[in-house]
Order: structure tokens, then C-alpha cells, then sequence
């Protein structure tokens, strides 16, 4: 068991607070299949950055870019049937003041609030997406963007994340970080892991959150 002892939380998204798993397989199967590319590659790029990221590293003319981004944003916005509760991550996020927490994803900030509150969890005050930075993971500008707006220091908060992008992402705003489910990386083998959010539980302090990871 480790006991850890932050002003605030910062999570991830997909894969930490939510598993859309199935969502990213149709989105970047359909893209690889009309472009003659290796979806298992182009899924392996994905994972943790933002879509503009990926669609940009595999095509060249803006407006067949703007097309795809446009389609993608179309099915993150519509197929919420595609989604699901990390086990554990509405009762974890409902123990944390609103006002100590935030998510950061690669995901737009529109579409990620509606995944949010889909699998049932209350959206929270603050979430930066793909849309609210110039750089995305595993640059650290979103991390330390959520961390001041909740008027928090980095090195205080805690980061929840699945990919070694997010990670790196994470410590590089200097947070302390805990990976989320099975991802394998130097960096990501390096941290604090859980299988998912069940093993978590929140005790509020007043100015300190108290967190158990069993």
C-alpha cells in the first residue's frame, strides 16, 4: 500500500477515468483501412495524443485533414454507446472536492465533458483538451495549465494517467504520477500502478487529500 499526500488530481481521460476503448478502434481502423495504412501501427501512435497529432503524421493536404479531424470529432460527439466507467472512477472522482480536481486529455474539450458524464461521472470545473493547448502530450503544458487553475503547485498534484505519453507528460510538469491499467514503457514501469480506479480511495484533510493505493 502507498499513501500519498497532494493538494489535487489531474486525470486523463480515456483509459483512466473512462474506457473507450472500442471508440478509438473504429476511429483509427476506418482512418488506417482508407488510407492503406497498418492500424495496428497507426492505434500504437494514437494512444495518448492528440487525434490532429496523428491524422497530420500520416497526411499531408490541410483540407483532407480537416475533413478527417471533422469526422473524428463527429464520432467522439455521437457514439457514447461505444463507452464505459473505468471500475472504480465515479466513486473515486465523488470522494474529491470539484474544486481539487481536473482532467486533461488529448481528446477536444466539448466531446470529452459529454464522454465524461456518459459512463455517469459529473464533468468537473476544469478540464483542458486537444483544443485548449498549443502542445499536446507529452508536453507538459496541460498538466501545469490544470495545476494553476486550480490554483495548485505541480509538485503538489497528482497525475493519473495510462500512456507513457501522459506520463512523461505528467512528470514533466512535476507532478507525481500513477499509472492506470497494463501499459508497458521504461517510463511507465518506473511508476506507481494500478489496475484501475477500485484501488483507490480518497481521504479529504482539509488542505491535504490522503490517497490509499492499494
Amino acid at each position: 500500500m502507498t499513501i500519498l499526500a497532494v493538494d489535487a488530481v489531474l486525470f486523463d481521460m480515456d483509459g483512466t477515468l473512462v474506457d473507450s476503448n472500442a471508440l478509438v478502434d473504429v476511429i483509427w481502423n476506418e482512418f488506417s483501412a482508407a488510407h492503406g495504412l497498418d492500424p495496428t501501427e497507426v492505434l500504437a501512435f494514437a494512444h495518448g495524443r492528440p487525434s490532429r497529432a496523428t491524422v497530420a503524421s500520416y497526411l499531408d493536404d490541410e483540407g483532407d485533414i480537416t475533413r478527417w479531424m471533422a469526422h473524428i470529432h463527429h464520432l467522439e460527439g455521437s457514439m457514447f454507446d461505444a463507452v464505459r466507467e473505468i471500475p472504480g472512477a465515479a466513486s473515486l472522482v465523488s470522494q474529491i472536492p470539484r474544486d481539487r480536481w481536473a482532467v486533461v486529455t488529448s481528446a477536444l474539450r466539448e466531446p470529452a465533458r459529454a464522454r465524461i458524464a456518459a459512463v455517469g461521472i459529473t464533468p468537473p470545473k476544469i478540464l483542458i483538451g486537444a483544443d485548449d493547448v498549443q502542445h499536446g502530450k507529452p508536453n507538459p503544458e496541460g498538466f501545469a495549465g490544470a495545476a494553476r487553475r486550480l490554483g495548485m503547485d505541480p509538485g503538489r498534484c497528482v497525475v493519473f494517467e495510462d500512456t507513457d505519453a501522459g506520463v512523461r507528460a505528467g512528470l514533466a510538469a512535476g507532478c507525481q504520477v500513477v499509472v492506470v491499467g497494463q501499459g508497458r514503457s521504461e517510463v511507465l514501469d518506473a511508476q506507481i500502478r494500478v489496475d484501475d480506479m477500485t484501488h483507490v480511495s480518497v481521504r479529504n484533510l482539509g488542505d491535504t487529500l490522503e490517497l490509499e493505493i492499494a
